[in-house]
């Protein structure tokens, strides 16, 4: 798994939850290179809207597999939409702030859906 965040201490946190929770994760700015060939899931922080299809674009250029979404600029009666995660290319789309258990039920979700489109 791949976390892209630019926040060091949420970068943190979010590695610790996982890696608790019994997944192998990967960390880095979203200026750095994919070293992992091909991780299971791509946690992507995208902090501003504007950037926000960027950013997933350039993702999608280097990796092909699904990506969980966060952000601040998600809702919450927005987040759990499936249209919108497909608008957007992603798996899925998770609002900010979100709770440990959060964050891992929307990892199971996105990883459980095998191959569907994203």
């Amino acid at each position: 798994m791949l976390v892209v965040e630019p926040d060091e201490l949420i970068r943190q946190l979010l590695c610790a939850w996982l890696t608790e929770a019994g997944y192998a994760v990967e960390a880095q700015a979203p200026s750095g290179q994919i070293r992992r060939a091909k991780p299971d899931l791509v946690i992507l922080n995208v902090p501003r809207a504007k950037g926000f299809q960027a950013a997933v674009d350039s993702l999608s250029e280097r990796y092909s597999g699904p990506i969980l979404a966060i952000s601040a600029q998600f809702r919450r009666g927005l987040g759990a939409s499936a249209a919108v995660a497909r608008r957007l290319g992603v798996r899925r789309v998770l609002p900010k702030p979100f709770t440990r258990e959060e964050l891992l039920q929307a990892v199971t979700d996105s990883l459980d859906m095998g191959d569907a489109p994203r």
